[in-house]
């Protein structure tokens, strides 16, 4: 059966055609830096220091505030930093895609530019998180759309990175997908709760804990799903070694998640270390799962080659 655009991908008994081996390189080198951005604007704002530089984009004026740099105004600086070397790359990743289509799957180039549509986006929201003195809506849309690029960074990789399928994936396909959706909508209440600092004021004061709250009942239905996803991972007799290794990661994450997220709570979030690894560990577990949905998707279509 003829595959659909969407689902075009290299042959995947053929080596990666150079072309293919450049965007390679440059889309996973984009999703660690894109990981450490979420990272660094987590920390950011545990420290204080959303408005350590209070103009945009420039901080004081200056592209390096050599005389007023401190540890905030370090970590503002460094996270505008990083932005700006990711959106540079979107622009190359997306004029790269376009250059070379021919030797590229036809949906490539318009992820690109998809991609690079929300890292303007992002770059929007990023200067109207310090001129609104980070609005609580903005600042959570600001993390949405951090996400979602990671994902399409991480789809477009794991799409087309060398595959060797079983055609054994199963259920396993639309049971990633619901994680992977579900881990998204539960790192939005986090992103919620951070911006409106409804822990801290729950705790302090007994206001806001219904955000609070509906962050912590929301941890029941993805992690069921995650662990529906492993245990069935497990159980599948055949399943390809790179989804095999995926549930692997996923399993140590979905724990190491777990186990931070009641370390912050118990320590009533005055450990910043704690919050920037819990952030940052939902993160990366929403990216496994994404990749995982990716490498189950092409599993299944093994079967109609």
């Amino acid at each position: 059966m003829t595959e659909s655009i969407l689902y075009t991908s290299i042959p995947r008994s053929a080596q990666p055609s150079k072309p293919i081996k450049w965007v390679l390189w440059l889309v996973w080198k984009m999703a660690i830096a894109t990981l450490l951005l979420m990272a660094i604007g987590v920390a950011t704002r545990v420290m204080n220091a959303g408005l350590a530089c209070p103009d945009w984009p420039l901080c004081y004026g200056q592209v390096v505030p050599t005389k007023q740099m401190n540890l905030q105004v370090f970590l503002e600086w460094f996270h505008r930093l990083d932005a700006s070397f990711i959106g540079l790359s979107a622009i190359a990743l997306t004029g790269l895609s376009w250059w070379k289509k021919s030797a590229l799957p036809r949906w490539l180039p318009w992820a690109s530019t998809f991609a690079l549509g929300l890292i303007v986006f992002q770059g929007i929201l990023g200067g109207l998180t310090v001129t609104q003195l980070l609005r609580f809506d903005i600042v959570t849309a600001h993390l949405g759309t951090a996400l979602l690029f990671f994902a399409t960074l991480v789809f477009i990789g794991s799409k087309i990175s060398p595959y060797q399928g079983t055609a054994t994936v199963g259920n396993l396909k639309g049971m990633s997908i619901i994680a992977s959706i579900l881990v998204y909508v539960q790192c939005i209440l986090g992103g919620l709760v951070a911006s409106q600092w409804a822990a801290h004021q729950c705790l302090a004061g007994g206001q806001l804990c219904f955000v609070m709250n509906s962050h912590i009942i929301g941890i029941f239905p993805p992690t069921i799903a995650t662990l529906s996803v492993i245990i069935f991972s497990w159980r599948t007799p055949a399943l390809a070694v790179k989804l095999r290794n995926l549930a692997k990661i996923i399993s140590l994450l979905l724990v190491s998640q777990i186990l931070l997220g009641v370390a912050t709570f118990y320590l009533h979030l005055q450990v910043e270390p704690l919050t920037i690894a819990h952030h940052t560990i939902g993160a990366a577990l929403f990216g496994s799962l994404v990749s995982f949905s990716v490498f189950a998707s092409r599993d299944s279509e093994v079967s109609y080659q």
